[in-house]
């Protein structure tokens, strides 16, 4: 598909996803790619912008990340956000140094509302700092556009050559008018029009697979996940009879969540497909007996997960396409697409089946992010119910248990998990939250229920809000709901002895408990 695009260098910033998501929020596709992509590699991608990311480093000691100034010679505009405006302006010359004041959090920033990135932002505005070095000296050619109490260069530009660097993060909610900023680079100085919209995709990518496949065959491994349900229904769009999805049921899903996954996609749902249900349960209990580390339990499910599919497509036989609901995050957090650490191991991302007999694989949403995933589930007709259900991990409940998994605690946790989201629902906190869950500790503790002592597991609920899993903040759940799941989950759920809730944000906890 052809269509003019914004290219994120990646220089290990945190937000290196957060910046290309903002992007496309302004209907203008963005791609990350790594700081040692080579000039000509970036040259022929031909970008109407590049934008640089923060991170870690300081950019005049040796070894750091770097570029080479040719990169900013491509004719093409640059928006150099923290490390990426000091990479920017050490690289044409100017002097970036050790702050003697650092500044971290919400602060006013002063800008030049003449300048073609601050068009229509507030002179005074608030702004999200995270720096230990600063601009010392704006490079030759550039102006000071914005400054700060302590930051005498909170952004510099050199208008006629399309440069721009920020020390703050626009791409964070913290900074007010942020999303603005990145709409003035994306449209006021790049010149995009807008042409990356969810519907043009979404038929774009049907007309594009059923040109691909022709009469072939197509394996697509359905977990009922979001992104894999969205897969599906987009091939069967394409192909329908030709499409066979396999649902593996691995015994570490919500409650009744595989046979709600049947009655989407199985002979009674509204989809044209063949849909086989593999019920795996005892075997990957038989797996992971006896591991309680998180990455372990990932790799064991990850690993069994696929024998498991390549089982049921050997009885299937010689396909011509295999199907996977990889998104982008995945394939940038498995190192793929940029340059920041591994976060966590994908199993749909590098980890293909060995014997499965295909010619090649269709990854429909590999540059998609979650919410525009969503936007075509519902572009595709999906029921709302199962485009917005609730994000659920690939490991499933195996990274919802701390320590060693058993069919007797996922019993537990599917049961406590199930009265917590009835509960949620039944006050309508359930739209008011963006995730929420309950997970059971390693913890026991001693109890006394019905004048007997117990020595039984607690739970843990969590709920938290955020609008790009980034960050996110524990959610104020009123006590008298707490205080129903809990004496619900207490009394309905054997084993179980107490219940805490989780009032962690992220950072420094993660949204998930492994």
């Amino acid at each position: 598909m052809i269509r003019e695009m914004v290219a994120v260098i990646d220089f290990g910033g945190q937000y290196n996803q957060l910046i290309a998501r903002r992007v496309r929020e302004c209907n203008v596709y963005c791609e990350i790619h790594s700081y040692k992509t080579d000039i000509e590699e970036i040259r022929k991608l031909n970008p109407k912008g590049i934008i640089l990311t923060g991170g870690p480093n300081s950019c005049y000691e040796e070894g750091a990340p770097t570029c080479g100034a040719e990169l900013f010679s491509l004719g093409v505009p640059v928006l150099g956000i923290c490390y990426g405006a000091q990479l920017m302006t050490h690289v044409l010359g100017g002097k970036v140094d050790k702050a003697d004041f650092r500044e971290y959090g919400r602060i006013e920033v002063s800008v030049d509302t003449a300048s073609p990135l601050f068009s229509g932002v507030n002179e005074k505005t608030i702004c999200w700092m995270s720096h230990n070095d600063y601009i010392a000296e704006p490079a030759p050619g550039f102006s000071i556009s914005a400054h700060t109490e302590h930051c005498p260069v909170a952004a510099a530009e050199n208008r006629e050559a399309g440069l721009y660097a920020v020390q703050f993060h626009p791409e964070v909610l913290h900074t007010q008018e942020g999303r603005t900023m990145l709409r003035n680079f994306a449209y006021g100085v790049c010149g995009c029009s807008g042409d990356w919209k969810m519907d043009s995709f979404v038929e774009e990518s049907i007309r594009t697979i059923r040109e691909k496949v022709g009469d072939g065959k197509v394996l697509c491994a359905l977990s009922g996940g979001v992104d894999s349900s969205v897969a599906a229904v987009l091939l069967s769009k394409a192909v329908g009879k030709n499409l066979t999805c396999v649902f593996v049921d691995h015994g570490l899903l919500r409650k009744n969540e595989g046979d709600e996954v049947e009655a989407v996609f199985g002979p009674s749902g509204d989809y044209d497909l063949h849909f086989i249900r593999v019920n795996a349960q005892e075997r990957f209990y038989s797996r992971l007996r006896g591991a309680t580390e998180p990455e372990e339990k990932r790799k064991i499910i990850g690993e069994e997960f696929i024998r498991v599919f390549e089982e049921e497509a050997k009885k299937i036989g010689a396909v011509d396409f295999l199907v996977q609901g990889t998104i982008y995050p995945d394939v940038v957090e498995s190192g793929v697409g940029g340059e920041s650490t591994v976060i966590k191991s994908h199993h749909n991302v590098g980890g293909l089946p060995d014997y499965v007999d295909f010619k090649e694989i269709i990854e429909p949403l590999r540059m998609l992010f979650k919410d525009e995933v969503r936007e075509a589930g519902l572009e595709l007709g999906l029921p709302p119910h199962l485009v917005f259900r609730q994000p659920f991990p690939g490991p499933g409940l195996g990274v919802r248990i701390v320590g060693e998994v058993t069919a007797e605690k996922v019993r537990m946790v599917q049961d406590a998990d199930a009265i917590w989201r009835e509960e949620l629902a039944a006050a309508g906190w359930d739209k008011k939250v963006n995730q929420y869950f309950a997970a059971l500790t390693n913890m026991r503790s001693v109890g006394v229920m019905g004048d007997e002592r117990t020595y039984d597991y607690a739970v843990a609920l969590r709920a938290v809000t955020t609008t790009d899993f980034m960050t996110a903040e524990s959610a104020e759940i009123p006590w008298e709901v707490i205080g129903r799941a809990t004496n619900r989950i207490v009394n309905e759920v054997e084993h179980v002895n107490r219940v805490l809730y989780d009032c962690t944000g992220k950072p420094p906890a993660t949204i998930e408990f492994e």
